[in-house]
């Protein structure tokens, strides 16, 4: 019996599908979900249509997408990889000609009436081309100069039109996904290594130029590099999110406030409370506890994906799902960090609990694409 033979006989086939459903991670993206809705609630008062309602909405549309990228066989979307990822990158260029500006950032493209942030797109499309492209190179390969350039500049290329919008944080998770992908296929650890020297290098000689003829930043962004550091230096001003972030963060203790109980937030003081800072309401009104709570739900998504991968004998449905779960972890982690005062304020919204259409419907439907893997892998 060949491979596909092999393969062809042990892949389920019409509704026993639905016997292969990773269920557990089903129930943990629906309680995740629910967290949200619970804070997007209690943001708007009391009041179910401002944002919990269309939230609902968006979830329920995203789990049918979920079930059907999932139901898709796992070579269907290897071989689409390609045209998903040129799709996502002339999306991307779309937006510098014809996106709609928000918030000072020129990041969205409307089709019809869909408002879409094609940079959410890219995040998932570069994980299916990058670990389309270590199923097919030949493993012994894999470290040699030229077979680790290509793949850079596949990770460049949208980073670079993400920079552009500008929208840091994207351009971050997109380096640090691909990264992730190359890492898992067997890339040499120099190559990380020799990136990590030089990117301390860099962060070495920008602070080092400082006040001299050569200084690489502008004056108002070192500010802002002042402002994270010392939020308090400028409490009124480019660290007022910071500061009530943390005062939200504190007074919440161990148990919280209490539900719709969060002064921060119901007087208005949190910036970005349905969004950005979700996290910051979560933690004033349930406390270490309840952040605590929706961390080890993160976690367990995490696990779930991870164990998957490595039980998939696929070596692209094993690459990408580990590719999807690395991205949502630095989803959540720099969100995190971000509210806490850890990292700098880059615009990440809080996977499946913030408010948000693009990043909501983008993420189930890679979540689809980890199911399809855990669904149709070899048995």
């Amino acid at each position: 019996m060949t491979f596909l033979e092999y393969r062809l006989k042990t892949v389920p086939t019409g509704p026993t599908k639905l016997l292969h459903v990773n269920w557990p991670l089903v129930v943990l993206l629906i309680a995740i979900a629910s967290v949200g809705f619970l804070m997007l609630y209690s943001v708007a008062g009391g009041r179910m249509g401002v944002w919990a309602e269309p939230q609902m909405k968006r979830f329920a549309a995203g789990l049918a997408v979920m079930f059907f990228v999932g139901f898709v066989p796992i070579w269907f979307w290897r071989n689409m990889a390609a045209i998903a990822y040129g799709g996502s990158v002339l999306l991307l260029v779309g937006v510098e000609f014809f996106g709609s500006v928000g918030m000072g950032a020129q990041r969205w493209i409307e089709i019809g009436p869909l408002r879409l942030q094609p940079s959410e797109l890219a995040k998932v499309t570069l994980v299916m081309l990058l670990a389309a492209y270590y199923d097919w190179l030949d493993i012994r390969k894999t470290s040699r100069p030229v077979w680790v350039l290509i793949p850079i500049a596949f990770i460049m290329l949208p980073t670079a039109l993400v920079l552009v919008q500008p929208d840091l944080g994207t351009a971050l998770l997109l380096m640090t996904g691909g990264a992730v992908v190359m890492f898992c296929a067997g890339v040499s650890w120099w190559y990380f290594g020799a990136v990590a020297g030089m990117l301390v290098g860099a962060v070495a000689g920008v602070f080092a130029s400082r006040g001299t003829g050569w200084q690489l930043l502008k004056d108002y962004q070192y500010r802002r590099i002042d402002t994270f550091l010392d939020p308090s230096s400028d409490p009124l001003g480019a660290g007022y999110h910071i500061s009530q972030a943390k005062i939200a963060l504190g007074s919440g203790g161990w148990a919280g406030r209490g539900f719709m109980q969060g002064t921060q937030s119901r007087l208005n003081f949190l910036p970005e409370k349905h969004t950005d800072f979700i996290f910051t309401t979560l933690a004033e009104e349930f406390g270490f506890i309840g952040a605590f709570s929706l961390l080890i739900l993160y976690a367990l998504v995490l696990a779930f994906c991870i164990s998957s991968a490595i039980q998939n004998k696929d070596r692209f449905a094993s690459l990408m799902t580990l590719g999807i779960a690395a991205t949502f972890f630095f989803y959540f982690s720099v969100n995190m960090l971000m509210v806490m005062g850890l990292a700098p304020v880059v615009g990440v919204p809080l996977p499946l609990v913030s408010y948000g259409g693009s990043s909501m419907l983008v993420l189930m439907a890679a979540f689809g694409l980890v199911q399809s893997a855990h669904i149709h892998r070899p048995r």
